[in-house]
């Protein structure tokens, strides 16, 4: 028996085993080094997961089940998407009659017909049911043009006129 394990554990065969060993080191050490890259990429705590994928090959199996399923990039990305998408959704709404997705600045419900918005008399821009005026020409809703003479004298934003401070 040691004679066939003389013949067949020759100088060759130990050199690959060693090699082999060594692969397997620098395997088990670049998976450490993986688990830690990829936590502290997903935002956990790097550090203890590197402490679990000492553990030969349960903790990188652990840590492949339980890490996250999203990197931080990718998870404030899509937060930053559905943010978008709330914003663009913001501009429609819908009929109070019906439900029909209606957007804001529509008149009528395209479905049934209620009546959503005023139309200003003067400058035919459409206006909220509880508005007394128009924002856009200053006409009173249902009524004539405000006469300049009757109307309160208009302030300016701008800063100053004297130009004191």
């Amino acid at each position: 028996m040691s004679e066939l394990l003389s013949q067949f554990w020759t100088e060759q065969m130990q050199t690959a085993l060693n090699v082999v060993v060594v692969l397997l080191i620098i395997l088990y050490i670049l998976s450490i080094v993986w688990v830690v890259r990829d936590a502290y990429l997903r935002g956990t705590l790097w550090y203890i997961w590197g402490i679990v994928a000492l553990v030969p090959i349960l903790g990188l199996i652990a840590y492949c089940m339980l890490r996250p399923p999203l990197l931080s990039v990718d998870r404030d990305e899509q937060e930053l998407e559905i943010a978008l998408k709330q914003r663009q959704l913001m501009k429609y709404g819908e009929c109070a009659t019906c439900g029909y997705p209606v957007e804001a600045d529509f008149v009528l419900c395209p479905n049934c017909h209620t009546q959503l918005k005023n139309l200003c008399s003067h400058c035919q821009h459409a206006l909220d049911p509880a508005w007394q005026v128009c924002p856009y020409c200053a006409t009173p809703v249902g009524g004539l043009p405000r006469s300049s003479a009757s109307s309160a004298p208009r302030r300016r934003r701008t800063g100053n006129p004297t130009g004191q401070a």
